[in-house]
């Protein structure tokens, strides 16, 4: 239910906000890269993962207004992309200092790009995020030209195509008794039937969590995993 909480954005008609003062958000984007350059070690080793998401307004956070954010581009996008891959670089000069094996990428995502980002895991998670998205049997090639003035940085890296999803499972929308009113729970069951009219894959994992079964996952774009090696 939670998750139809969250998403079910998607099927209101939203107006596209427009971005004002691309400049002014310029040095925002400096100053989030200078605040997430530094790896912290000592929550790393304790946690044995960590994560540097896009955290520059108004691309992160929760919109409260019946609008909906364009993803960054031009410049802005371009600025943004370069300081992912300049905390991914001090990152793995610090990494390497640890003297251990590890995890370390950059999760580019297209066209959903507000929610790239650096991870990194060692010790017992350095799998955690191998299998965290879904490998197509059809794979792409990333093309490093449609990025501009980064394209020999993005050639730098070694990119793995895989699909960025919505998963949902089949106890959506939830109970009755989880909904403010009848009415919400029926325009739930509305909403979620015609979801279920999308093109989307369907597994049965062996691990059931809860009562659900089925588990429905909706492709979204694309979803670029880089390292350097």
């Amino acid at each position: 239910m939670g998750t139809y909480l969250n998403k079910s954005i998607e099927n209101t008609t939203l107006k596209t906000k427009k971005i004002r003062g691309h400049r002014r958000r310029w040095k925002d984007i400096d100053y989030w890269v200078e605040a997430n350059r530094e790896l912290d070690l000592d929550e790393l080793k304790a946690n044995q993962r960590n994560y540097a998401k896009i955290w520059v307004r108004p691309w992160s956070g929760i919109s409260i207004t019946n609008s909906q954010i364009p993803a960054p581009y031009g410049e802005t996008k371009l600025k943004i992309l370069g300081g992912l891959i300049k905390i991914y670089d001090s990152w793995q000069q610090q990494l390497d200092q640890l003297g251990e094996s590890y995890c370390l990428q950059i999760w580019l995502f297209e066209p959903r790009f507000s929610m790239s980002q650096v991870v990194c895991a060692i010790g017992d998670y350095t799998d955690f995020y191998t299998d965290t998205f879904f490998n197509p049997i059809a794979p792409k090639q990333m093309i490093p030209l449609n990025y501009g003035r980064l394209a020999t940085e993005i050639a730098g890296f070694n990119w793995s195509y895989r699909l960025d999803e919505d998963h949902w499972d089949n106890n959506e929308p939830g109970s009755p008794d989880l909904w403010a009113n009848q009415a919400e729970y029926e325009a739930a069951k509305k909403w979620f039937r015609q979801l279920m009219k999308k093109p989307h894959r369907t597994t049965k994992p062996e691990e059931l969590a809860g009562t659900a079964t089925e588990f429905y996952s909706f492709k979204k774009g694309a979803v670029w995993l880089g390292e350097k090696y």
